[in-house]
């Protein structure tokens, strides 16, 4: 699937390897794919659409799934200051530390 948005594709021609490759997919019997296999068919011509300026929302995406998570974990917490140095330390901090 991976080598299928790396590759130089237009919108239709993405669809098409989307498509040959759910195929394979359940040809080869596994069913844990199903329930994956059934979203990408419901989504496909929006996820297609990466292909005409090969943009996606992936690092918003990953950003709000941060800041969710991390507003779980500092539930109680009292002080928004120190919220947002857990913030900046999460997103920030190993990267400051040379990890």
């Amino acid at each position: 699937m991976t080598a299928i948005f790396e590759a130089d594709h237009t919108k239709e021609s993405g669809e098409a390897a989307i498509k040959r490759w759910v195929r394979r997919v359940r040809r080869s019997g596994f069913t844990c794919f199903e329930s994956f296999l059934t979203t990408l068919g419901n989504w496909l011509n929006e996820i297609t659409n990466y292909f005409v300026n090969r943009r996606s929302s992936g690092f918003i995406e990953g950003f709000n799934n941060k800041v969710k998570v991390l507003k779980r974990r500092c539930y109680g917490l009292t002080n928004l200051k120190h919220l947002f140095q857990r913030l900046y330390l999460d997103l920030e901090g190993y990267r400051l530390f040379g990890l």
